[in-house]
């Protein structure tokens, strides 16, 4: 089995993950529900980035700018995870189906009453 066996959308299942997944940190990023001390994760992470202080030294090709891009992605997900989860999760669903996508749901209970004859 190759890889393009295995993954049906030839590679495009891993970038629409990461373009949701940055669409998610933007809107919890905006969303006025959200802490102001948990958005400052973020920019934390931006100031890292310009630093001139680097766990490895940029200057090394490749290697330099892979500890910058964990950063980042690290500190995207701690972002997220420390969200309040209904938040992230009413983000999850609209950007999984759409805006407005529990419009058409009713969750409630019925009961069968007998035919009176």
């Amino acid at each position: 089995m190759t890889a393009q066996d295995s993954d049906p959308n030839g590679g495009l299942g891993i970038m629409v993950e990461i373009i949701k997944r940055l669409r998610l940190v933007w809107a919890l990023f905006m969303d006025s529900r959200v802490p102001i001390w948990t958005k400052s994760i973020l920019p934390m992470s931006w100031v890292y980035l310009i630093s001139p202080i680097d766990l490895i030294p940029d200057m090394m090709l490749g290697v330099g700018q892979m500890d910058d891009l964990g950063v980042l992605l690290l500190a995207m997900a701690l972002f997220v995870k420390v969200c309040p989860q209904d938040i992230v999760q009413d983000y999850m669903d609209e950007l999984e189906y759409g805006d407005g996508a529990d419009d058409d749901i009713i969750d409630s209970t019925y009961k069968v009453l007998k035919d009176q004859d």
